[in-house]
C-alpha cells in the first residue's frame, strides 16, 4: 500500500508541478496578451503544413466550436491567420504568423530544456526505463479515458 500511495502522490504532484511551471515560464511579459491554453493552440497548429480547424481541434481533443473562440482571439492579436485553400475555396487553413512562430519557438524551448535536463541527469538505462514506463502510462490513459 505504501508504494501505491507514494506513486499516487508523486504522479499527481509531478503533473501538477509541470503544468504550473510551464504556465509560469510560457506566459512571460512578451506573451502576456495570450493564455496558457492559447500557447497550446499555437503548439497544435505547429510549423508544418497549414491545418484546418477540425485537425487542430482533434489534436487538442476539443470541439471546433470551442476552438473557434481561441482562434478568433489569436487572430485578433496577430498570432495566426486564416487562409482559404487554393484547391478548395470552402476550406480555411490556419497558419501561424511570424509572431505565432515566435511564440511556438518559445514554447518549444521550454520543452527542449526540460528534456535536456532529464537526459543529462539520468543514465541511458534509466532513460530507457522511464520512456517505457511513460509510454505504458499514456497507453493506459488513452485506452481508459479516450
Amino acid at each position: 500500500m505504501e508504494t501505491e500511495q507514494t506513486l499516487n502522490r508523486l504522479l499527481v504532484s509531478f503533473f501538477k508541478y509541470i503544468m504550473e511551471l510551464e504556465e509560469k515560464k510560457l506566459i512571460t511579459d512578451e506573451f502576456s496578451d495570450i493564455t496558457y491554453n492559447d500557447m497550446h493552440v499555437i503548439e497544435a497548429i505547429g510549423l508544418d503544413e497549414p491545418l484546418k480547424m477540425s485537425q487542430i481541434a482533434k489534436k487538442l481533443a476539443v470541439t471546433t466550436g470551442t476552438l473557434t473562440k481561441s482562434m478568433d482571439a489569436l487572430e485578433k492579436k496577430g498570432y495566426v491567420r486564416r487562409e482559404r485553400s487554393r484547391n478548395d475555396k470552402r476550406v480555411v487553413n490556419i497558419i501561424l504568423t511570424d509572431k505565432g512562430v515566435h511564440a511556438y519557438r518559445h514554447h518549444e524551448r521550454f520543452h527542449q530544456d526540460m528534456i535536456a535536463f532529464v537526459l543529462d541527469n539520468v543514465s541511458d538505462e534509466e532513460s530507457r526505463v522511464l520512456r517505457g514506463a511513460l509510454e505504458r502510462l499514456m497507453d493506459y490513459f488513452r485506452q481508459v479515458y479516450s
